[in-house]
Order: structure tokens, then sequence, then C-alpha cells
């Protein structure tokens, strides 16, 4: 209930209330997305259990769990500093954040670092599966808090700080436009695949996955099927539920006029092109089968990676392309992932759940698109005067695809120079790479005392302690068959012994008799 005073207060409310009110309106909001976005941890725990064998259920599940752990230690302690850490006001560019922040020290925005952690999560996690089944546990709690408070931050700040030197929203942006990547598929996604793919690189294939006992390379590949479709669709619509998070909710806020339009083009965007890489990978695949084989084949990992694949690709430009833009991006990404994850294989890179396919191939894919499809207006209304309203190549400009190509770059390149080395000292120190037995009998055996799933049957004694008490019960209700039947027998005996004469003559007639005579003879 409320008081006189805050009634009053809410009818005739000053400027500053109404500002503060609409302050924790959009507080909410990106409480509300970064949530969102968070739950994509859930959805990549879910498709990573699903993909892998079910040996190795419960160590995927804690990797998941230690990236958000490692991600918000190392994002608090130093990330969030070097991503967003600077002087207010201050127009300089600069190649990372220098001041305040660290350990959140003068920060009064906690929302926006909560947002941000979640993304950074997000940026972790996605090496998770590729190097599942093999990887140690020291290896992936050292890697995650490695990227998460210095590789992944220094791309933030680059592209997204007001201060970055690839930056839409620096005051003096790159060629007059900077590079646009609205939600990640650069920042985040190629990030990601990135170190995916290099982690992939320096600790090898499973073991059987591509060479036999001896060292020598299979005619053909083994795969590995997943243990659980059911989990797998699961991860995946948790991941598309998040990317509404993710998305709409890089808005940043919702009460500043037009947010609400960006936000909503952003979902619109979002969705279509998750629906039309979905069809597009599993039709594509379905062609190239029935063209190889002759058998028709409708591939479900091929439906929930091209859909995730689209998810990816629209990311960057989800707030500056036309919905029919969003389709195209879309049927290309299906396309892409179907490339990349055949690349893969041939190459003999093993990724157990195609996170480099989805991840980084799409993210390069999704950054390429906006300098071909974005639409100067809706890059105007989303960056503001800064970018001087240019748009894609398919309107008429090049310049904004000549930035997208140098942020491609710059990301791969930064992310290749630390994150190789690094793993490459893992491996030096024995950190990395699991024994050659512990990965045959399975991660939870040899690291988690037992197996994710309880599939054993009773004990032996249980079962023939059962048995027993089984042929007991047997025994009991036959004997008492037996003695019902005889009990039954004793009255009907009983009572033919006391039938007379007259009863059996009247039930039983006379037949008269049939004695020959001599004189008949």
């Amino acid at each position: 209930m409320f008081d006189t005073d805050n009634t009053r207060d809410l009818q005739d409310p000053s400027i500053s209330e109404i500002i503060s009110r609409l302050e924790n309106v959009d507080t909410f909001y990106l409480l509300f997305a970064g949530a969102l976005v968070f739950l994509m941890q859930a959805g990549f725990a879910m498709l990573c259990a699903g993909s892998i064998r079910a040996m190795n259920v419960q160590n995927i599940l804690l990797k998941n769990i230690l990236d958000a752990c490692s991600g918000a230690l190392g994002f608090y302690s130093i990330g969030y500093a070097l991503a967003y850490g600077g002087v207010v006001g201050d127009t300089r560019t600069t190649f990372i954040g220098t001041t305040n922040y660290f350990f959140l020290y003068n920060v009064d925005n906690y929302i926006n670092w909560f947002f941000q952690f979640a993304f950074a999560a997000t940026a972790a996690t996605i090496v998770a599966g590729t190097v599942a089944e093999r990887c140690k546990l020291e290896a992936y709690f050292c890697y995650s808090f490695f990227l998460t408070a210095f590789v992944y931050p220094v791309v933030v700040h680059a592209v997204w700080d007001k201060q970055g030197f690839l930056s839409a929203f620096n005051s003096n942006p790159l060629w007059g436009i900077g590079m646009v990547d609205f939600a990640g598929s650069g920042v985040v996604h190629t990030t990601g695949g990135c170190t995916a793919l290099v982690a992939a690189i320096v600790l090898g294939p499973r073991v059987g996955r591509f060479y036999n006992e001896h060292g020598q390379a299979l005619e053909e590949p083994r795969t590995f099927p997943p243990h659980s479709v059911a989990l797998q669709v699961l991860g995946t619509f948790l991941l598309w539920f998040g990317w509404y998070g993710f998305n709409p909710g890089s808005t940043l806020a919702i009460t500043p006029l037009g947010y609400g339009d960006v936000a909503a083009l952003a979902a619109v965007t979002t969705t279509l092109s998750a629906a039309t890489g979905c069809i597009s990978a599993l039709l594509f695949n379905f062609v190239v089968v029935l063209f190889l084989t002759g058998e028709e084949v409708f591939d479900l990992t091929m439906a929930m990676n091209g859909g995730l694949s689209g998810l990816v690709a629209i990311t960057a430009g989800c707030s500056t392309v036309q919905p029919w833009a969003a389709i195209a991006i879309g049927l290309v990404a299906g396309l892409v992932y179907f490339g990349a994850s055949k690349a893969l294989i041939s190459l003999k890179i093993d990724d157990a759940v195609d996170a480099i396919p989805v991840h980084l191939a799409n993210g390069i894919w999704g950054c390429i698109a906006v300098g071909f499809f974005a639409d100067p207006n809706l890059v105007s209304a989303v960056y503001g005067a800064n970018n001087n309203a240019m748009g894609g190549v398919f309107y008429g400009y090049g310049t904004l695809l000549a930035c997208q190509i140098c942020g491609v770059l710059f990301i791969l390149g930064w992310v290749t120079v630390f994150m190789f080395p690094f793993f490459i000292m893992l491996r030096y120190l024995n950190m990395l790479r699991l024994d050659p037995i512990e990965e045959l009998v399975g991660c939870d055996v040899s690291h988690h005392g037992g197996s994710a799933y309880n599939i054993s049957g009773p004990s032996p004694i249980a079962l023939q302690q059962f048995e027993m008490e089984k042929q007991e019960r047997r025994s009991r209700h036959r004997n008492h068959r037996l003695s019902h039947d005889g009990s039954a027998a004793s009255a009907v005996s009983e009572r033919s012994s006391n039938l007379n004469a007259s009863d059996v003559a009247v039930r039983i007639p006379v037949q008269p008799s049939l004695t020959v005579t001599s004189e008949e003879a």
C-alpha cells in the first residue's frame, strides 16, 4: 500500500524523479536480457552433453559450470577494466582500457557489468564442446580465466567501447564509419570460435577419430554418435530462446526514443535468420546425401546447427538489416556451416560438437554480411551521425565492407597470437590432454568417480534373494490352490455317498432287459 507522500510523488513527479524511474526501467530491461543470455549457459551445457558419449557427460557439464565461474572472476578482476576502463568524456582512441574498473573500482553501473559478463561467459563456453572428451579440467579453467580476463576484453574495447579504434561509436571512427557488430558475431562468436580452432589443433583429435592404434590414418573417419538427441534439441531451443536477450538486449536500454523499434527489429531478424539457416542446412545436406548415396536422410544435427549458424550470422547486423536480408543471411549461413563442417573433417581437425563451423565460420560470415546488407537508414538510426549514413554494398557503399574485413582480421590475429602460445604452454606443462587410458575409459570414471547415469542393475545378492522370495510366494500360492481343490473334492464325495436308491431311480431310469431266450435264439 502506498502512503500519501508516495502517491503524491506519482501524481506530480519532478523531472529528476522521472529520469530516475526511467533508469530503473532500463536497469530491469538489461537485467532481464542479461538473464536470458546467462540462460544460454544451460543451452550450451545440454547441447554439449547430448552431443558427446555418455561416459563424458559429468566432465562436460562441470566444464560448462566452470565457464560461468572463471568468467565471472576473470571479468570482475581485470576483464571489465580492459574492456571499458577509461576517463568519462575522453575522446582519445585507445587500444585497451587503462583506468578505473579493476575489481569494479569506481563502477557505479553494476547492471552493465552483469550484462557484459554474460557475454564474456558465452565467448568462453564456445570452446567447451570442441575440446570435449580429451581436455584436462585444470587446462580448461586456466583457459577460461585467461580468455575472459585479457583476450576477449581487448576485442570488446576495440569494437564496442567509444574509445576503441574499430568502434562505430568512436567520435572519429575508422574510415568514417567503423566496424558494425551490434551484438557480437565478431566480438563474441569469432573470438570464441577462433580460440576453439586453436585449441583443437594443439590438443589433437580424440583417440580413434582419424587414426588407429598404430597411428595410421583411417580410410574413413570414425564417428562418435551423440548419446542423447533429446538433450541436443533441448540445448538448441534454450540457445535460441537466450538469443532474444543476446540480440535485442544489446540496445542496452529500452526507454530512449527509438530503442524499442531497434529491439523489435532485432527480434524479427534473429528469428528469420535462425529459421532459414535451419532449413538451408537440412535441405542442402539432404540433396548432397541423396546425390551421393541415393538415400533420403533428414539429418537432425544439420537442422540444429544450421539454426544456430543462422543465429550467429545475424548477430552482427540484427539491428541494421531488413527482414528480407536476414533470410538471405540465414540461407548462406546454413551453407557455410555445411562446408566448414566437411572441411574440418578433411583437415582431420576434431570438433566434438561442430562449434567451429557454427561460431567461427558463421561469425566471420555475419560480420562480412553486414558489409553487404546493412541499410544506411538503419545504420544511422542505431549509430547516429558518426557513421555518415553509410550502408552495405547492395546500397551502393563499399567502405563498411572494408571496415568489417579489417575487424575480422584483427580479431583472428589477436586471438591466434595469444591463445596459440597459451595452449602450447599448457601442453608443454602436461596440463592440456588426458592420458590415453583415461580418455578410453571416459572422463566420468577417471576423474569424477563414476558415470553420470546410474544404468547398473541390482546386485547379484539382491537378485538371488528376490528370486527366492518369488519362488516362495509361488509355492504358497500353489499349496493354497491344492488345498482349496482338495476340500472341494471331499465335499462332492460326501454328497454322493448320501444319495439313496430312490434318488438314483428317479435320476436314472431303468433300462429294459436285453436278455435273449433259447426259443428266440
